[in-house]
């Protein structure tokens, strides 16, 4: 068993149908917890009791359990009394949170889903969503923490879950640094993307062509471009300002492109430096060259005209 300095953190998560309990459960699990939805809360003992539970609670990870009126023997007055005695034991420290919204909000999101209400039978959804209200509000009542999602958005649940039960220092975002040729398409997945040709173009000087935007000689060539310290400037100072904000709404992966026209020469030097400066900064980005070995790069470059800059 854990010692009692630290107690296994059990979550209950419940509420009306539609007010967002698996986006909250969702929101958990990323964050680390076990999750488990559509228990049923009677055997909620038994779990905690049992090898299998013991073993879950052991591991010292926090679990959140989700249940609702759908639960077969669903019944509120019951789970309290549940919950008070798993609340005396001090290996574990047991919370509920209950999700409300407003019945004229949850008509809507049912509208929306063109689902059925569960307690609605062949009447309104008012009627379903007014008879479950009724059902649990002792425990709505009982709840240590309520959140009214009505006003909400996902994301806004995502934060609120985040901000009620999250670690004091949210999960790194995973960053990408990469650098492509739009010659061979745009990355489809990447957040941010720059493109790179307004740059002068080192394909144009013969000795820069097989070279990379890693070779020293190039990287000299593209920052005597009146243009690149500035725009290396501001990339920077926006990455800055944009990736703390990133990682406070949850996002799990960023992932920032560079593009030049084959992907070899102007983004590859951008990534690199920007990459460079975000370490700087205390980032860990990864750092993928897509087209930096493409031979045919060289015949997509020299379809351009001679005096074009990308």
């Amino acid at each position: 068993m854990l010692q009692e300095s630290n107690p296994q953190r059990i979550l209950l998560v419940t509420g009306l149908l539609g007010a967002g309990k698996t986006t909250a459960l969702r929101t958990l699990e990323d964050m680390g917890w076990e999750a488990i939805d559509n228990f049923p809360i009677r055997l909620l003992d038994r779990l905690l009791e049992t090898e299998h539970g013991s073993a879950r609670v052991e591991s010292g990870a926090p679990m959140a359990i989700g249940f609702d009126t759908r639960t077969r023997g669903f019944d509120p007055a019951r789970t309290i009394e549940m919950v008070k005695k798993l609340s005396q034991r001090r290996d574990l420290q047991v919370t509920t949170l209950f999700l409300d919204c407003a019945g004229t909000e949850l008509e809507r999101r049912y509208n929306e889903t063109r689902r059925r209400h569960p307690m609605s039978e062949d009447k309104p959804a008012a009627t379903g969503i007014s008879a479950e209200r009724e059902l649990l509000e002792p425990l709505r009542r009982w709840a240590d923490v309520v959140i009214a999602t009505t006003a909400f958005t996902s994301n806004d649940l995502q934060q609120a879950i985040r901000a009620q039960f999250g670690a004091e220092t949210p999960a790194p975002t995973t960053l990408t640094i990469s650098s492509f040729g739009f010659s061979r398409g745009t990355p489809p997945l990447a957040d941010l993307v720059f493109d790179m040709r307004f740059l002068a173009n080192p394909h144009w000087v013969d000795g820069l062509r097989p070279q990379t935007g890693r070779d020293a000689p190039v990287g000299e060539f593209i920052r005597q471009d009146p243009a690149f310290s500035e725009a290396f400037e501001r990339i920077r100072d926006l990455l800055l300002l944009l990736l703390p904000r990133y990682q406070e709404q949850g996002k799990a992966y960023v992932h920032v492109a560079f593009g030049c026209t084959g992907g070899r020469h102007r983004s590859v030097f951008m990534a690199e430096q920007i990459a460079s400066a975000l370490r700087d900064a205390a980032f860990s980005p990864t750092l993928l060259h897509r087209n930096l070995s493409s031979r045919g790069a060289d015949m997509l470059e020299g379809g351009q005209t001679s005096g074009a800059k990308g």
